[in-house]
């Protein structure tokens, strides 16, 4: 890791508090198992009654609540669209706050396991940068979350394809969200036992608040990390190509390296104003780590990584460290690659000589 006076961060909040009562997680684990049947189903139910022992200050919704917030879930409200399912902004009665609903697709084979994977997550966490959970809705197939709203959207659409109306990030911006990010992320692996492997660490899962303060969001794919293991063997490579680390892909050995190599991936991103992968471009720079590692090895050539929307507004010894930092995250070799602690202390200490 790069040498620099700051000493090796943790994050300051830690993770809720147990209680005695477990009743919240469980029943929803029952209710929404017993229809699914299948063994990896079952299996995040289990992890949810192990871990159900936690505070759950989320709110239960019954759908009508949520459908009344939402003007019957009119289209005109859809601000958002995925695999995971539709998400709209709404507002509850009973409150007046403005919220955004994840209305999650059941007829798929991953909706129950998104589901608990994502309750159980957020009922275990608790990080400014980290997306709140507000409530659900578990009214029979109905399978809702509520979380707080993110007025400014996902970090990908102030990164890419940026009409020429709106104003691109500014370097200390970017810098500002990419170290909010990895301390999120330093949270999920360091302050919770077990780690949380995020799994799904990309642009479009960086959520910014008015402020442009990133929070990270979907954690359907999260899973508990290993206990005294080197790896976690998963039987089906989950994530997003383009971002998913090389091992994971190839043989899906799970750690939290694997977290730390998609974290490199988005911070070339971000470095750069390119997607993981575009078809759009040539054959040879469709694959933004493919086309930016020959950079890597020839600092006088760092520039030609950057954002041409940033029209040189960087500092270069700024964007030699970001670009230290990226190269290091991505190395093939797992064991190589830094803690995502280390990547927030070298972050840290550069948007402080950004400041």
């Amino acid at each position: 890791m790069m040498k620099n006076p700051l000493k090796s961060s943790r994050s300051s909040v830690q993770a809720k508090d147990a209680y005695d009562d477990s009743e919240a997680l469980s029943t929803i684990a029952r209710s929404v198992s017993m229809s699914a049947g299948n063994s990896k189903q079952k299996r995040i139910a289990e992890d949810v009654l192990r871990y159900g022992n936690v505070k759950v200050a989320a709110e239960v919704f019954t759908f009508r609540e949520l459908a009344a917030a939402t003007d019957n879930f009119d289209p005109d409200l859809l601000i958002g669209e995925g695999g995971f399912g539709r998400v709209y902004q709404g507002r509850l009665k009973k409150t007046n706050q403005i919220v955004a609903m994840k209305q999650l697709d059941m007829t798929g084979s991953q909706g129950n396991q998104e589901f608990l994977a994502e309750v159980l997550t957020l009922s275990l966490v608790d990080h400014p940068n980290l997306l709140s959970l507000i409530g659900y809705c578990a009214d029979g197939r109905q399978r809702i979350l509520v979380h707080e709203y993110m007025p400014n959207g996902s970090l990908e659409h102030h990164l890419f394809d940026v009409s020429p109306d709106r104003k691109p990030l500014d370097w200390y911006t970017r810098m500002r969200i990419v170290t909010g990010a990895a301390q999120g992320l330093e949270y999920l692996h360091d302050a919770v036992n077990p780690p949380i492997i995020y799994r799904d660490f990309k642009a479009t899962n960086i959520l910014l608040d008015e402020h442009f303060n990133p929070k990270l969001s979907d954690f359907g794919l999260a899973k508990l990390g290993p206990e005294g293991k080197d790896h976690v063997s998963s039987t089906r490579v989950m994530g997003t190509y383009g971002y998913c680390a090389p091992e994971y892909a190839q043989t899906g050995k799970l750690t939290i390296k694997c977290d730390v190599y998609s974290f490199g991936v988005v911070l070339l991103e971000i470095i750069a104003g390119r997607r993981a992968i575009d078809n759009t471009r040539t054959t040879e720079e469709q694959n933004v780590v493919s086309w930016a590692k020959p950079y890597f090895k020839d600092k006088s050539k760092f520039n030609m990584l950057v954002d041409p929307l940033l029209e040189g507004n960087y500092p270069e010894k700024g964007l030699h460290q970001a670009v230290a930092v990226a190269a290091m995250c991505l190395q093939e070799e797992p064991s190589t690659r830094p803690l995502i602690s280390d990547v927030v202390t070298a972050l840290e200490y550069l948007t402080m000589e950004l400041e």
